[in-house]
């Protein structure tokens, strides 16, 4: 069983498309829209990312994020300089040796990671 997708509330779903669309690789080509107004992108990998269109924003705990992994520091550390060249909010960055890491914030607040540590 593996995770295959993930539920946003979002106050403007073409903004968060395009912020997904550009940033996380998903593909606006393969999106559907549900009668019920759920906006569902898809990446590479075949990840599901759901938009729901909420006007009213909900106060998450602090710890409450999702990820993206990289194969390699070096991709960890572009992506970052990327982010930051193109005004994106980080919030939190870490350089270890087995752990390299940042988390920015989407169109909504949400926190993301991008990292890269060595599993097996």
């Amino acid at each position: 069983m593996r995770l295959s997708h993930l539920a946003l509330a979002v106050a403007d779903q073409d903004a968060s498309a395009r912020f997904y669309e550009r940033y996380f690789d998903f593909d606006l080509s393969r999106s559907r829209r549900y009668e019920d107004g759920v906006l569902m992108l898809v990446n590479g990998d075949d990840f599901a990312l759901a938009l729901q269109t909420e006007p009213q924003a909900r106060k998450l705990p602090e710890f409450v994020h999702f990820g993206f992994r990289l194969d390699s520091p070096a991709e960890v550390q572009d992506t970052l300089r990327v982010f930051k060249d193109e005004g994106l909010a980080i919030v939190e960055q870490w350089d270890e040796p087995d752990y390299v890491s940042f988390k920015c914030l989407d169109p909504d607040g949400y926190k993301i990671e991008v990292f890269w540590e060595p599993w097996p």
